[in-house]
């Protein structure tokens, strides 16, 4: 899936890039090609994250219709090829075995953050590998 970014600039700064299709979306790099890394990067993290909220990921609009608004008049456009295929909004029911103090720990945290068991841990997990990833 291709999404239209836009990208800014001010002199002295990194490049600045605004997913205008996913409002809260932006990202930035040092060069070009780190600006369009890091947007692909935000893309997806931003579409997992309102999967994982039960959130509807918004429609695309074509690039031109964002163009003619003022918000990014002196902006760079470009498009991004994203693969989504990776963020199926499908779950997967899974059987998995842990001492029953741990599951009322996770329990009482999931209670306290308005989440579900399954949404809880998902988060957990994802946090963690991300967390190791940067290490």
């Amino acid at each position: 899936m291709r999404y239209p970014i836009v990208i800014h600039k001010d002199e002295g700064s990194s490049y600045g890039v605004t997913v205008p299709d996913l409002p809260g979306c932006f990202s930035g790099g040092d060069t070009l090609d780190d600006a369009f890394d890091m947007a692909r990067e935000a893309i997806v993290g931003h579409i997992e994250t309102l999967l994982m909220d039960g959130q509807q990921v918004p429609k695309q609009r074509p690039m031109s219709v964002h163009q003619a608004g003022p918000d990014f008049a002196d902006g760079i456009w470009a498009l991004v090829d994203v693969d989504l295929a990776k963020l199926s909004g499908k779950t997967i029911r899974v059987n998995i075995t842990m001492p029953a103090r741990v599951l009322a720990i996770v329990d009482e945290a999931a209670t306290r953050t308005g989440d579900s068991r399954s949404g809880l841990l998902t988060r957990a997990v994802l946090q963690h590998i991300e967390q190791q990833a940067g290490t």
